[in-house]
């Protein structure tokens, strides 16, 4: 590939860099095989990288066949970043470093607070930042996910009406003079889609829906190996989908509702079970006790009301998702959220098989692999890759 001498040293270092970051320790020879550079450039990359602050000697390869060899990994320590999951009841917020291991973490309740937004935003990080032993000059990047998007030409969050005290057109502006760092804003089923590619099922792929439900239903779509955030930021909010077997909602925004979230959301999954005469309903939220009927009925299919829960819910779930996949035609399917996860294989299965009925695509179904916070993990990953082409960019 043609360029100059600074731009090839600089693709060659952050080629170095990610697959330290990959495989962890390497000797200098082991860099030089992966990357195909001759020993002696690949010591001078290493030298040049590690008087940048970008890579720490580690160690040896004692105790390995043959002389032992001097170890490199990233620096831990060259940047950190942040991200932020932003609910009604609460915001996660979390620290990592550049090699992507959290370092500290921060959950700030907010229930029926009347504190501004700005001020919740602040509260969360710095708890996050104090359990790293951080401040916010450290950060070089914090990525907030919320419900909903904020809109490119009007600045407004939109598609959230439940966030209260979200929706101040000045808000971008007042987060942006209250905190030093660059700050980014995505929805946060987008950032679980971002997870799962990263870490998770839809590693490796480059088309496919993520259908996420748990306090709502959404999805994400990838096409071409990047998010579809639409006109808007509205792409992927599904659940205002008019589907067959609901009442036809109108002023959907304003109702906070829709055909799909009425048909297939959290709150229809308690509701269906009492009507297939399900004892013993969980109390509490719609969410919560969706998750635990899914997974009482993926765990003892041979109970005739059981197998009616998941054969009924199943075919609900695909009645929205053809929709989707027939006007997309995406590669991949990735069921997310507690209340499709917890129905495991049994329900993955069934949705497949209605989903073959109902649309001429045949896109593969996965259960999502990343369960533990997925969109704060999300926000982490999209917060470490543009971190990473900042400090890794040598070139400058």
């Amino acid at each position: 590939m043609a360029g100059t001498p600074r731009t090839l040293r600089a693709m060659n270092d952050r080629a170095a860099l990610d697959l330290l970051l990959e495989h962890g320790s390497l000797s200098r020879t082991r860099i030089g095989k992966l990357t195909g550079l001759s020993k002696p450039t690949a010591s001078q990359l290493l030298a040049r990288l590690e008087a940048a602050g970008l890579v720490l000697a580690t160690g040896t390869t004692e105790g390995r066949p043959g002389p032992n060899a001097q170890l490199y990994e990233v620096n831990p320590a060259a940047a950190y970043a942040a991200g932020l999951d932003v609910s009604p009841e609460r915001i996660l917020a979390a620290v990592a470093d550049v090699t992507g291991r959290t370092v500290g973490s921060y959950a700030l309740p907010t229930p029926g607070r009347h504190h501004p937004a700005v001020q919740q935003v602040t509260d969360a990080l710095d708890g996050a930042l104090k359990a790293a032993g951080r401040t916010r000059g450290d950060l070089h990047r914090l990525v907030v996910g919320t419900p909903g998007a904020f809109d490119p030409g009007t600045g407004r969050l939109r598609y959230a009406s439940h966030l209260p005290g979200w929706h101040s057109p000045t808000l971008l502006d007042e987060l942006a003079a209250a905190l030093p760092m660059p700050v980014d804003y995505e929805n946060d089923v987008n950032l679980v889609a971002v997870a799962e590619q990263r870490l998770g099922a839809a590693r490796g792929h480059d088309d496919f829906v993520l259908l996420w439900n748990e306090g709502g239903l959404g999805a994400a779509l990838v096409l071409g190996g990047r998010l579809h955030r639409g006109w808007t930021g509205g792409a992927g909010e599904v659940g205002f989908l008019p589907v067959p077997g609901t009442p036809l909602v109108r002023q959907v925004t304003k109702a906070n509702s829709g055909g799909y979230q009425e048909l297939a959301g959290s709150q229809a999954v308690p509701r269906l079970a009492r009507e297939l005469g399900i004892e013993n309903i969980p109390p509490g939220p719609a969410a919560e006790a969706a998750a635990v009927l899914l997974a009482r009925a993926a765990a003892h299919p041979e109970l005739p009301a059981h197998q009616d829960l998941l054969e009924t819910y199943a075919t609900r779930l695909a009645t929205g998702l053809a929709s989707l996949v027939s006007v997309l035609d995406p590669e991949l399917v990735v069921l997310s959220g507690a209340s499709l996860t917890s129905g495991g294989e049994p329900l993955r299965a069934l949705v497949q098989s209605e989903l073959a009925e109902l649309a001429a695509a045949r896109p593969r179904l996965l259960v999502g692999d990343v369960h533990e916070h997925p969109v704060l993990r999300g926000a982490l990953e999209s917060a470490l890759a543009a971190t990473r082409d900042e400090v890794f960019d040598t070139s400058r």
